[in-house]
């Protein structure tokens, strides 16, 4: 068994420091880390982006195609119900581009929304709260018949089913 017990940091570029650590601290909830000079780090939680900008050279310290701004595809891990993350990214002007939309995860199946920082890079937000459930139609409106089938929206999160995202993922090991 290899002694890897999980994912340290990655890298984003930017091409604004000012612009990405005020939108990383307010949109994402980052906490700033001064790496010296004008570098800095964005830690949520237990993991860190570490950020490549205007002024930085790393030499050949770096992947063979280095990353740029705007071609990142990051996902965060919202605690609470995703209407919340819609309400707060809405509070600081950011287009929800894509959601809410049922995705699978580091944490199993959750609820996504999408946004883009402020060079384009595709963030997500992902909530594993179970959503709110919406009483039945039948028991919502006493006047309406009995019977007919909840649609899709309706059913609990455990019988909708996320295959065609799943489907598009290698399994581990194969090639």
């Amino acid at each position: 068994m290899v002694p890897v017990t999980r994912l340290d940091h990655a890298v984003i570029a930017v091409s604004d420091w000012r612009v990405s650590t005020d939108f990383y601290r307010d949109v994402v909830g980052a906490e700033v880390i001064s790496v010296g000079g004008d570098r800095v780090a964005f830690r949520v939680g237990p993991n860190q982006l570490n950020v490549h900008g205007p002024g930085v050279d790393l030499a050949d310290n770096v992947a063979r195609l280095p990353v740029r701004p705007g071609n990142s595809d990051i996902c965060f891990v919202w605690e609470g119900p995703i209407e919340e993350a819609v309400t707060h990214l809405r509070q600081h002007n950011v287009e929800v581009e894509t959601g809410p939309v049922p995705r699978f995860g580091a944490g199993g199946t959750g609820t996504s929304v999408y946004f883009r920082d402020p060079d384009g890079s595709l963030l997500e937000f992902i909530s594993y709260e179970a959503p709110p459930r919406r009483a039945s139609p039948d028991l919502a409106d006493p006047d309406r018949p009995a019977g007919g089938r909840p649609g899709v929206a309706d059913a609990p999160r455990s019988s909708r089913t996320t295959s065609s995202r799943r489907s598009r993922r290698p399994e581990p090991g194969s090639a």
